[in-house]
């Protein structure tokens, strides 16, 4: 029997199939009503080039105001500096079945106030 796809399924597959078009490494952010993760990801080898999430000291010391949002731009930033470090300059933003506002915005633009081009 098949099963069917809940709208965030729908949403997610969606989002993916139009990042493929640009055929870059993608920023994935996946929020939980906690936390925050950032992952920068390249398809083709399959392998993780640097990730962040709000789980890390590094973060919990350079929280700035603004609670979960202020959180959320700390770990963009963080995401941002590793892959410069890696050696990635450009990226696609792969929000995944997250609506682009709120921490997912702020991970984006703190992945940009890094460096990093999105």
């Amino acid at each position: 029997m098949l099963k069917r796809m809940t709208s965030e399924e729908r949403r997610k597959r969606r989002v993916r199939k139009s990042l493929k078009k640009h055929g870059r490494v993608r920023l994935s952010v996946h929020r939980s009503s906690k936390e925050m993760y950032a992952q920068v990801i390249d398809d083709r080898e399959g392998r993780t080039l640097a990730s962040a999430s709000s789980l890390e000291r590094e973060v919990r010391e350079g929280k700035k105001e603004g609670g979960k949002v202020g959180v959320a731009m700390v770990v963009g930033e963080l995401v941002g500096k590793r892959a410069l470090d890696a050696g990635v300059k450009q990226v696609v933003f792969d929000r995944g079945c997250f609506l682009y506002h709120g921490r997912v915005k702020a991970v984006a633009e703190g992945a940009r106030k890094s460096g990093l081009e999105l």
